[in-house]
């Protein structure tokens, strides 16, 4: 009878064990390539890993609101912050991991200086990564703003445009899909690596490594200090995930740790 209640223990601790699951949302590169790479590691660690795909931005932070998932890893927390003022949750940030610098990309021109005026120019339709593109064509000198630090800037805040750019707002997925269309295209480098750009030579210019928008692993309240997600936080931070980064996203992905 006392080995059969020591099998029983055994059995129970195994179940347990193994029912440490955490489904975690990512839009493909590098994120869900980020999250395989530390899919061993975790398992070692008793955290079944399951990396569930998306290519929006929207329904990452619904499932995991409503539930239907534990994390997600795609976005920065500028996004975030926009995302839980207007739908009205509560997401926070579990730990930053890597930086992608937003970029601007032509199939048709060299160099910022060759558009020619009235050039149509993409920028994604989400608040918080709209302005982050309209920063970065301030910086470069295409346009003036109101506020040049203003994070959520809008076309309405451009207060001199010489060129007279041709501003047009896309969700950011389908941009890269539209790039021989138009004369510039600001793209997230996610979805720049996903068309096989590459960010490090194909942007006519790039955010530099000061930005701000560190992409983030973010979960509700209630599950950021579980044992199982501070694991996968362990695992991203690790020095194998670092040169992991280095070596296969070649300076287009930064590590944020």
């Amino acid at each position: 009878m006392k080995k059969l209640l020591v099998a029983f223990a055994a059995v129970a601790a195994f179940s347990a064990h193994a029912a440490d699951t955490l489904t975690v949302a990512a839009t493909p590169v590098p994120h869900a390539e980020i999250l395989e790479f530390v899919k061993p590691a975790l398992a070692k660690e008793g955290v079944d890993l399951k990396v569930k795909v998306f290519t929006d931005y929207i329904q990452p932070n619904v499932q995991v609101a409503e539930k239907r998932l534990d994390a997600n890893f795609f976005q920065h927390q500028p996004y975030l912050d926009e995302f839980n003022k207007a739908k009205g949750t509560n997401l926070v940030s579990v730990a930053g991991v890597h930086l992608e610098p937003l970029g601007a990309y032509s199939s048709k021109y060299k160099a910022l200086t060759e558009l020619p005026g009235g050039a149509n120019v993409v920028i994604p339709n989400d608040a918080t990564n709209g302005g982050r593109a309209l920063l970065l064509l301030a910086k470069a000198g295409l346009i003036k703003l109101k506020d040049s630090n203003n994070i959520l800037s809008t076309v309405k805040d451009i207060t001199e445009n010489p060129k007279d750019l041709k501003f047009r707002e896309l969700e950011a997925a389908t941009i890269p899909r539209v790039l021989t269309q138009v004369d510039l295209a600001l793209i997230n480098t996610n979805y720049a690596l996903e068309a096989k750009l590459d960010p490090s030579k194909d942007a006519l210019v790039i955010e530099g490594n000061d930005s701000p928008y560190v992409n983030i692993l973010v979960a509700r309240p209630d599950d950021k200090d579980s044992a199982a997600m501070q694991k996968l936080v362990a695992a991203l931070h690790s020095p194998e995930v670092k040169a992991f980064i280095l070596e296969k996203y070649k300076g287009a992905v930064l590590p944020a740790f």
